[in-house]
């Protein structure tokens, strides 16, 4: 059994409690929050679960195998650190840490002492995003062009980061989970029109192929839009995350240039076949991943979405934010 204490009972805290509490490895111990009125929420919610204010005391406590790091990215850091200084196993909320200095310093720490890091990408465990891995890796897309995400909604607005920082991490993961080219420079552009934090902004990846990436995200749009285009030199694919039933579609639509005598005299052909709506596995990511950590401590594996995977997405974070305050400088990684 792996004991281990939530820290931080605000907006995604009580899911992360209600998904560990439904496994058998994971035993929860104690719900950390320095708000009275998140502890009196948690009260309500598990009678039988300890509650401190005390972090500190919380992070150190012999009583505890790992701590989940459900707060401000301004805090993973420092409660992150204290955790694994004390020889406990983190989970934390995306982004991992505040910048990419803070994030090589927690996986030396942990790779020192021997711990697991996961980080909260939780959009790797949708049964979307594997199955878009699965249509890569058995080659039906073939190699990849482009992806192209639009990831709106009217608010939530955050008062610590902006949305870039709030929103992009979920589009970066999932890049650095699918491409197995590695980024090679960033150009972004981004606005503030409220509380000094850009509210909306426009992210281009470059990848040392011919992939090319771009995310569109945005606090101030008047609907919620999670679609994603994603192209192959085979298949191209939709991702509609709102979508109750068909949330992929697949595509056999491509082009294909052929020369004749001179390079001047191409000949363009167009592909148009069948559209397909491959089954998605609905099970909860948050849940699946939930497991997935437990399996992780139990069994002394490395995540997928490990420290490291999350220094990458910080990385890009950065560079993004270079970019932005450049007019759009392109940021070389």
């Amino acid at each position: 059994m792996i004991r281990v204490a939530v820290v931080g009972y605000g907006y995604w805290g009580p899911r992360v409690v209600r998904n560990i509490h439904r496994h058998n490895p994971l035993e929860l111990k104690t719900i950390c929050d320095q708000s009275p009125k998140a502890l009196k929420r948690a009260r309500e919610d598990y009678p039988d679960v300890n509650l401190s204010s005390d972090i500190d005391e919380v992070l150190s406590s012999p009583d505890i195998d790992a701590v989940f790091i459900v707060t401000p990215v301004w805090t993973h850091f420092e409660f992150a650190q204290k955790a694994l200084q004390n020889g406990k196993h983190v989970w934390v909320e995306k982004p991992f840490t505040a910048n990419s200095d803070q994030a090589q310093t927690l996986i030396d720490l942990a790779d020192s002492r021997g711990l697991i890091i996961m980080v909260d990408h939780t959009f790797l465990f949708t049964g979307a995003v594997r199955k878009i891995r699965e249509l890569i890796d058995d080659k039906t897309l073939g190699p990849l062009y482009y992806y192209d995400s639009t990831r709106v909604n009217l608010g939530l607005f955050q008062h610590d980061v902006n949305v870039v920082w709030d929103l992009a991490p979920h589009d970066l993961a999932i890049l650095d989970y699918l491409v197995s080219d590695r980024p090679e420079a960033v150009v972004a552009t981004g606005q503030s029109h409220l509380n000094g934090l850009e509210d909306m902004a426009y992210i281009t990846i470059y990848y040392s192929g011919k992939m090319i990436a771009h995310v569109n995200v945005n606090w101030l749009s008047p609907v919620k839009v999670r679609t994603t285009l994603l192209g192959g030199e085979k298949k191209m694919l939709v991702w509609n995350d709102l979508e109750a039933d068909e949330k992929l579609r697949v595509y056999d639509k491509g082009v294909k240039l052929t020369s004749q005598a001179s390079v001047y005299d191409l000949l363009v052909s167009y592909r148009s076949g069948d559209m397909w709506a491959p089954r998605v596995d609905g099970s909860e990511a948050l849940t699946t991943e939930t497991a997935y950590f437990a399996k992780c401590v139990s069994d002394g594996l490395r995540p997928i979405n490990d420290g490291v995977s999350g220094y990458r997405v910080v990385r890009l974070l950065e560079a993004a934010n270079e970019s932005i305050k450049n007019r759009g400088r392109f940021v070389t990684l």
